[in-house]
């Protein structure tokens, strides 16, 4: 029996879509708990990332930063802050946010770093502020790169975040879980398919905010 046999046959089954362990409530806790890791991850690493960016210091700590958060295993991680801390959400989102931070500022830094310095120079020349510059000249054209490092922070996330299953929270890597422990390999093949499929789906959108977001000349520059 192949993967797609365990795949068709995971979604055939009506068990599957209702009830606390129906896939729209496991697709809703994963999403949940995505969600809320990359606004943790983002609120940290853009504003960290722009004021760097902006001032051209800190790159080569930036730098050490994003290969340390890289290197350390999520898993791991994981364990380590469900030992010290207990259940919970705090020890999911520990590592999901170590996880996401690093592309996000690092990222978002060369983007800024990457603005060309012409219109900046004259909008300083013209009396503009540092915040008028960082937000008016500099962050509309490195947008796309910014919103770049967030997709692929959001892809890491969403792929990652089935390690909440390990203590016993919720989202699609309880089929994974559960199904691996019971021998159900119809529930593995299925939250697997969720999860690559939960992970297009964020590329779709990321694709539709850029549209929206970025100017038109912007895109065209890029």
């Amino acid at each position: 029996m192949n993967v797609l046999h365990f795949v068709n046959a995971f979604f055939s089954d009506g068990a599957h879509w209702q009830g606390y362990d129906g896939i729209p409530t496991r697709l809703a806790e994963h999403i949940r708990y995505s969600l809320l890791a990359l606004v943790l991850a983002a609120a940290i690493g853009l504003p960290v990332g722009l004021l760097t960016g902006h001032y051209g210091r800190g790159g080569n700590t930036l730098a050490l930063i994003a290969t340390a958060g890289r290197a350390l295993p999520s898993f791991g991680l994981l364990v380590l802050m469900f030992i010290l801390l207990g259940f919970g959400m705090v020890p999911v989102m520990i590592p999901l946010v170590v996880l996401a931070v690093p592309p996000i500022l690092v990222t978002t830094y060369e983007a800024v770093r990457s603005v060309d310095p012409s219109p900046v120079d004259a909008a300083r020349g013209m009396g503009m502020g540092e915040s008028r510059i960082l937000f008016h000249v500099e962050l509309p054209v490195a947008l796309p790169l910014i919103l770049g490092g967030l997709r692929s922070a959001a892809i890491q996330i969403v792929s990652t975040a089935t390690i909440a299953a390990y203590v016993s929270l919720g989202g699609l890597g309880r089929y994974i879980i559960d199904g691996l422990y019971q021998r159900d390999y119809e529930k593995v093949a299925g939250g697997a398919a969720l999860v690559a499929v939960l992970a297009l789906a964020t590329l779709a959108v990321f694709w539709a905010v850029a549209r929206a977001a970025v100017s038109p000349g912007v895109r065209r520059g890029g």
